[in-house]
């Protein structure tokens, strides 16, 4: 069978994805590959739309805006948090990623921006928002998805 990509076939494809420096930040070529149904909110909504009818075998390059990607870092994302909130012994360095609690008792990352006497700037934004992303494919299986 040789489908063609389309909304809730099950997807098995590898993958590289690269800033626009052309620094890798993530690839499964060389390894497993993955598998996602098209449609389920799993991908970004500009990586799904590119790969609508490819088939098995198929190969591409495409590159991903940030406005189609992780969005543009949003102001409102980055928040100051007393010093006292955070363990005496924990070492606080701009660049580090910590795993905070939200108020539906999730967890979300944020990043150390800076770090004064009194509080902790910390970045809730997604660390590749404002970037271009660059995705690298192979299709290696479509299928139906079972729905359940």
């Amino acid at each position: 069978m040789n489908l063609e990509i389309e909304s809730n076939t099950r997807v098995t494809l590898n993958f590289s994805l690269a800033l626009e420096t052309g620094e890798e930040v993530d690839s499964n070529f060389g390894g497993d590959p993955a598998s996602f149904v098209m449609g389920d909110g799993s991908l970004l909504p500009g990586f799904e739309r590119r790969l609508l009818g490819m088939r098995p075998g198929d190969e591409a390059e495409f590159r991903i805006p940030p406005d189609e990607a992780f969005g543009e870092p949003q102001d409102d994302n980055i928040q100051s948090i007393p010093r006292a909130d955070f363990d005496d012994e924990a070492p606080l360095e701009p660049g580090m990623m910590f795993t905070f609690a939200d108020a539906a008792g999730g967890e979300v990352p944020g990043m150390i921006a800076e770090v004064s006497e009194d509080t902790v700037t910390v970045d809730f934004n997604h660390p590749l928002s404002g970037r271009t992303i660059h995705f690298k494919v192979r299709i290696a299986h479509v299928e139906p998805a079972e729905l359940h």
